[in-house]
């Protein structure tokens, strides 16, 4: 095997890797929002805020903390919650408005 063939055929190993993680990903992310979906109903059952900035400042906390420890940019992590989280929130805030 050539070099070129064998950085091809490497190139083609990562990629599946990087597709397989894609797809946990997406997986995970609908879980997650299964469950802050759940979280939006029982909200607006109660009456409750869409957002919690109190929660959210511990989370950003708690996930830049992992995302050190993983060797991940903690700004990364904290840009992806904060997008994540103006999801959840639009969820929320539909669900309060459809009681």
């Amino acid at each position: 095997m050539t070099d070129a063939e064998a950085a091809r055929a490497e190139l083609l190993r990562l990629r599946a890797s990087i597709d397989n993680i894609d797809a946990a990903l997406i997986f995970m992310l609908a879980e997650r929002f299964r469950c802050t979906q759940q979280v939006g109903r029982l909200k607006a059952e109660h009456e409750m805020p869409a957002s919690d900035p109190g929660r959210e400042e511990q989370q950003v906390a708690r996930l830049r903390a992992l995302a050190e420890e993983a060797h991940l940019d903690p700004e990364f992590a904290e840009k992806w919650f904060n997008f994540v989280v103006a999801e959840v929130i639009r969820h929320h805030t539909e669900a309060a408005e459809g009681r």
